[in-house]
Formats: structure tokens, sequence, C-alpha cells
């Protein structure tokens, strides 16, 4: 019979304690880690992207006065921070009330409420916000009619820093004639230093998860991971170890796009993202009755009895090893291989298992099994809990 260990851990023990998220967000990126770190995770910052700042865009001015001399029909608001954005930088073009006016002479259509409240913030009202903010619905309801017949109609659509394609083209194939709005654009980052070690860290395991806020970003990821050729080994971790989380279905498109199931908030919000996050990683831990005491595995540190516990990198590498055979002996030679960098001297093992013990704070945990090897000491009558996609990560230090 198994017995069930119980999964609570001590209540002082914030949720994403001993979890290592790395943030790959250049907008709004230290909000979110300052959000992880409070909920205890460490906090790995790889931005994969950066924004051209819109007053500096000459591109974007060049649409802007094109669209006042030509006002648009419709005027399709992606992003509150993009349009609040776009006004700001056309006052100091000096052409800011010629923008509102030639917006407002037509029909706006907001994505989202962020995009709403920013419309109305400038003084104009919106027609019409789809409940799902989605680009797609915006697109149904302007080809449903339901915006007028579109055909021969100027549609301006202010992009949320990537390109539309699909839009696009279906409101060209309708007969619209469609002004494309840059208003901020994604670059990679002019430090790439960030971001390689981020990918450095997730391909050594030393991720637990990696958080997009954006769908530049995951695509950004993606493209320097290629740059590098690692790219087959990034899909790979992030297809099994390490979790990817989106904060919706617009930023999660490229990763799905490379078959990686992302877990994404019911509402595309920061807040949700990371509460998501707080019920996924904590289910993904390794938990086992070792001892007459409760193990949970987390990414750098194990949860004894509900007490965190940091393990250095060396120490957590042997302590996976053996949870994968809980109970059995595994021997130094196998023990070794585990180790961070390998080597073929077996006192290695033996300095990273005291070293090990002193950490948990419960040195029966690990016994040794003189002329074999180690094991962990998993209670007979207690089997381990299984729990899904229980790969456990340390970070490198």
């Amino acid at each position: 019979m198994v017995t069930a260990v119980p999964t609570s851990p001590a209540l002082d023990v914030p949720p994403l304690a001993g979890f290592t998220v790395g943030v790959t967000a250049a907008r709004r990126a230290e909000e979110l880690g300052t959000m992880l770190e409070r909920r205890g995770a460490a906090v790995l910052h790889g931005p994969a992207l950066r924004i051209v700042p819109v007053a500096d865009d000459t591109r974007l001015e060049g649409a802007t006065r094109d669209l006042i001399a030509r006002p648009p029909d419709i005027t399709v608001a992606t992003t509150g921070i993009g349009y609040r954005g776009w006004v700001e930088a056309a006052d100091g073009w000096g052409v800011g009330e010629d923008l509102l006016a030639a917006l407002g002479s037509g029909t706006l259509l907001a994505r989202g409420p962020k995009a709403r409240g920013a419309i109305r913030a400038s003084g104009l009202v919106d027609a019409w916000s789809p409940p799902s903010e989605s680009s797609a619905e915006v697109l149904d309801h302007l080809l449903a009619g339901e915006a007028g017949d579109v055909a021969g109609k100027r549609i301006a659509v202010q992009l949320h820093g990537e390109p539309l394609p699909d839009v696009v083209e279906a409101l060209e194939i309708a007969g619209a004639e469609v002004v494309q709005i840059p208003v901020y654009r994604w670059l990679p980052p002019a430090d790439l230093g960030p971001l390689d070690r981020l990918l450095d860290c997730t391909l050594a395991g030393g991720v637990d998860a990696l958080a997009f806020t954006s769908a530049p970003a995951a695509a950004g990821l993606l493209a320097r991971a290629d740059e590098r050729g690692v790219r087959a080994a990034l899909i790979d971790a992030l297809r099994g170890p390490v979790l990817a989380l989106a904060v919706g279905p617009v930023t999660a498109a490229p990763l799905e796009a490379v078959d990686i199931r992302t877990v994404q908030p019911q509402r595309s919000r920061l807040g949700a993202m990371v509460r998501t996050l707080e019920g996924e990683l904590p289910a993904r831990a390794r938990r086992l009755p070792v001892a007459g005491h409760r193990l949970e595995l987390r990414g750098h540190a194990v949860l004894v009895d509900g007490e965190l516990r940091s393990v250095p990198p060396a120490g957590m590498a042997l302590l996976r090893a053996l949870a994968r055979r809980p109970g059995r002996v595994v021997a130094r030679v196998d023990l070794l291989r585990a180790l961070p960098g390998g080597g073929d001297d077996e006192h290695a093992v033996e300095t990273a298992i005291a070293r090990l013990r002193t950490a948990l704070g419960r040195p029966k945990l690990v016994q040794t099994v003189v002329k074999r090897g180690y094991r962990l000491a998993l209670d007979p009558a207690v089997g381990p809990v299984p729990v899904g996609g229980h790969c456990v990560h340390g970070e490198p230090r």
C-alpha cells in the first residue's frame, strides 16, 4: 500500500521558493521580476529584445503625417501603451491635435480594455472592443460587416511590436487600404550578454521556467538560439523539464509553432501569470518519503519537512541522480557522471555527498553502502508520490 506524502509546504515558505525563473521581457521586466521574487523565486533576467523609442522613430513620424493628410475611415488600437506613446510622440512633433482630429473623424476600435482606456483618455471614444482582447476577433468583426463594408475603406492598424500579416492580408483581400502604424518596434538587444547567460543557464538545467510577455520576446529567444546553434537543444528543454509560461495566446504563438506546449493564465495579465506559475511549479516538484522525513526537490533547493534548505549545485545534481532511483544503490561512477563537469576522481563524489548531507541538515537521508555507492533511505512502507513532469533543475552558481 502506498501512503501519500503531504504536499503542502510550511506556511512560511513562499510558493516559488527554491525555483529559478527566467524573464525574457524588456518592458515591465522589473515589475514581473519583483512579483516573482516576492513569492520566493530566484529571477534571471535576459531581455530577448529592445524597444525603439517612439519619439526617435522616423518611420512612425512619416506614417503619422501621412495619416493626418489622409485620415482613416477606421483605426484599430491594439495596445494602450502603444496608443498613448503614439499620441505623445505626435505632440512632440507638434501634430498631436491634428492626429486626434484625423482619428476622431472615423471609427475607432480597441482590441482590449487598456487600448479603450487610452483612447478615451485622449478625448476620443471607441465604437467597439472584443471581450477576448484578440486581434482575430477584431478581424472577424470587420469582415462580418459589423463595422460596415471594408471595401474601399482606409484602415489604420496600430501595430503592437510585430507585424500582423494575417490581419493585413485578410483586410486587403476584402478590398481595404491598410495603413500599418509601427508605434513601437522590437529589435535584438544592444547587449546580448544577459540573453546569452539566460540561454546557457536554461540549457545547463539551471532554470525551472521561462516567462514570456510578448510574442517578439519568444521569437527573439528562438532566433538567438538559432544564431548560436542551440535552437534544437532549447526547444527540447522547453518541451521537457523547463516550463514555458506565456501571458496569453498571442505571446505563445511562436512557441506553439514549434510544438512547445505553453502554460497560460485565463486572463492575460502579469498578476494572473504569476499566480498560474505558483500552482504549476510546485506541482512539478519531486516528493519522497525518506528516513521518516518528507523531501520535496525543487530547482535549487529542497524542502525537508516543509523547511527550505539551499543545496549547492553539485549536491543537487547528486540528489537528483539518487531520487531517480529512490531506495536503490547508485554506484559512485554513476554519481560521478552526474556531477557538473564530470571528472574521474570519485573523491569528488564523497565531497559532494558530505556537503549535501550538511545542506539537508539530516545526515541519515543519504546512506552510504560500503564499496557500492549511496542511496536515499526511502521509507520501506511508503512509495514516492507520482507527480507529472517532475524533472528538477539546479542553478549553476
